[in-house]
């Protein structure tokens, strides 16, 4: 296994072992007296079966999920030719081998068999390789996997969401979370989850900046979280209490899945530092994928006012927002609640989740206050989502880009978006590029905009806006 070589899984499509398991298979059928061949000894166990050095590599199979040692087609034919070769006696090629369809599309390293020895190291490897592929799927938003990952009522799942300074995307504005541990409200009895019993929430925001910066582009509201009460913290003691937040996570591992689940809307960026097992779900991503399996009700398009097309993605706002359209069975009341809150935000996305998983007996959460004085009410089946303190407009506004979420401004013609960082930061860091896919429509340029905000104290904090946040990880 030292030698390191990677090939297209397209075409590793036979499972090693059921070759082997065919033949034997097939000579009992046939009554074949194998063990009287002069290349008898070849099958005589698996082991000898593997002598010709087999080419292989592990992949999962799309429709089953199972890892597999597969090879090719012509590594079998090959087999059969050194036979006929070596001993002057032609074999057919057997039935009954079991065929998979690859799941991945990326290369994947090449192996040569021979051994037993060889093999089970191989062998091992495939709990690994089953949850490598669970975790795309599940990032993929595959319906099916999203929808057994919840059904098992056995993890943690937490949506977080950070605001961040347009001047300077270092900067945390502040940050916000909403957690709900399955594994013991189920023990207890508690299911579905209450949202305004069972949802941990916080809501978090930087003292040296609440004085000094306001974003133009993208307004925040840190002063409207609806659901709790808002804690000014330094910058400095946010990643401390960010990795308390995140304890809930079990250990890395490479076989066994995290019990936490990150909830996201609209993520980007690679996240290198979140422990290896954990499965992160895009509720943006989701929501596509049901939508276009037609296990959502039809709607319109909130940006070209026509019906929906397969494909389009909805903003955090948007999506909220069809779960109360009166045109659709079941439809809901929604609170009136005030976006580009990261506290707002991360809770409504928790919402969102356990609303597109299990909507049967889920009870709407209820904001502790109201946002200057508007009413927590629907009116004509729709959600006012408030982009200013002035009275909500009815109307959905246009914030969803045909193809995928907003997250934090228009996308570039390559799909990604501006200010998106690809280096490796630490983990306070990359979550900043997970951002709810709620943006405004309008060009993300960096803000210069230094008016002071709200207060609660008078800020006595630094201005060095592009310190990082750093001094935690998974696991610390």
């Amino acid at each position: 296994m030292g030698d390191f070589q990677v090939v297209d899984p397209k075409g590793w499509e036979y499972d090693l072992h059921s070759v082997y398991s065919a033949y034997i298979g097939h000579f009992q059928i046939h009554h074949i007296a194998w063990y009287e061949k002069s290349w008898g000894h070849l099958f005589s166990t698996f082991e000898e079966f593997l002598a010709f050095s087999w080419p292989v590599i592990v992949v999962t199979d799309v429709h089953t999920g199972k890892a597999h040692i597969v090879t090719r087609l012509n590594s079998i034919g090959a087999f059969l030719k050194m036979i006929k070769t070596r001993f002057g006696e032609t074999l057919p090629q057997a039935a009954n081998m079991v065929t998979i369809q690859p799941f991945e599309t990326t290369t994947r390293h090449l192996r040569h068999v021979s051994d037993h020895a060889t093999y089970r190291k191989l062998y091992n490897t495939l709990p690994a390789a089953v949850l490598n592929a669970k975790k795309q799927r599940i990032r993929n938003g595959e319906p099916d996997f999203v929808q057994d990952l919840w059904d098992k009522q056995d993890k943690t799942y937490m949506a977080i969401d950070f605001e961040w300074s347009e001047r300077n995307e270092k900067s945390t504005l502040e940050w916000g979370y909403a957690a709900v541990r399955c594994g013991p409200l189920k023990a207890l009895g508690i299911w579905p989850p209450v949202p305004d019993d069972n949802y941990r929430k916080g809501h978090y925001v930087v003292q040296e900046y609440m004085d000094k910066i306001v974003n133009k582009y993208c307004p925040t509201y840190p002063w409207h979280y609806a659901f709790g009460e808002s804690q000014v913290i330094t910058k400095a003691k946010l990643p401390q209490v960010i990795q308390a937040i995140i304890s809930l996570a079990s250990p890395d591992s490479e076989t066994l899945p995290n019990n936490l689940v990150l909830v996201t809307h609209g993520a980007s960026g690679d996240l290198a530092h979140l422990p290896h097992n954990m499965f992160v779900i895009d509720t943006a991503v989701l929501e596509r994928s049901l939508y276009n399996a037609g296990l959502r009700p039809l709607m319109v398009d909130p940006k070209t006012s026509q019906e929906r097309r397969s494909g389009s993605t909805l903003s955090l706002e948007n999506l909220l927002r069809s779960f109360a359209m009166s045109s659709q069975k079941d439809s809901i009341v929604l609170p009136n609640v005030q976006f580009h809150n990261s506290g707002n935000d991360a809770f409504m996305c928790l919402f969102a989740l356990q609303m597109l998983l299990e909507p049967s007996g889920v009870k709407v959460p209820t904001p502790r206050r109201n946002i200057r004085g508007m009413p927590n009410m629907v009116m004509g089946g729709m959600m006012p989502m408030m982009k200013t303190p002035t009275p909500p407009s009815l109307m959905i506004p246009q914030t969803v880009f045909s193809g995928y979420a907003t997250v934090g401004g228009l996308p570039t013609p390559n799909g990604s978006f501006p200010g998106q960082r690809t280096s490796v930061y630490d983990l306070s860091s990359e979550f900043g590029q997970m951002r709810m896919g709620s943006g405004s429509g309008e060009s993300f340029r960096r803000s210069g905009s230094k008016s002071p905000g709200p207060t609660l104290t008078p800020g006595s904090g630094s201005a060095r806006d592009s310190r990082r946040l750093s001094g935690f990880r998974f696991g610390d």
